[in-house]
């Protein structure tokens, strides 16, 4: 398929990294799409791909990071990564103002993504030429 230069995505992601390709395929889709001259509007972590972004994962030295490459991806180009909140809380990924909020003593959100409602899904979707769904 073809797609014209400015074409704008935004990424869904749902499956947990290293138990599924999810957020492998969506990072090297996102990356190549950069490189090309496309637009990401939004990145949207729900599920279990929340956990990509926590900025506490150690993967094995001999393995793709998936962690890392997301967060430099997201600071390289400035991407909008909005991390679902309630899927989030659920799995103990807090950003500092929710680690407050709930009386917790550390946080864990990789400082270059948000915390957000399925609104921000919505959005995305309303205002990208294509929404790509990774994972289940």
């Amino acid at each position: 398929m073809f797609y014209h230069s400015d074409m704008k995505f935004s990424i869904l992601i749902q499956g947990a990294p290293y138990s599924s390709q999810a957020a492998y395929s969506a990072y090297h889709f996102t990356k190549a799409a950069l490189e090309n001259g496309h637009q990401v509007y939004r990145v949207f972590l729900y599920q279990d791909a929340i956990n990509i972004g926590t900025r506490l994962a150690t993967p094995p030295q001999d393995e793709f990071n998936v962690f890392s490459a997301w967060q430099t991806l997201q600071a390289d180009y400035k991407i909008d990564v909005v991390t679902c909140i309630a899927a989030a809380a659920r799995r103990g990924l807090l950003d500092q103002a929710e680690a407050k909020r709930h009386e917790k003593d550390a946080h864990n959100l990789f400082e270059g993504f948000a915390l957000s409602g399925l609104g921000q899904l919505a959005d995305a979707h309303l205002n990208s030429d294509r929404l790509i769904s990774f994972g289940a």
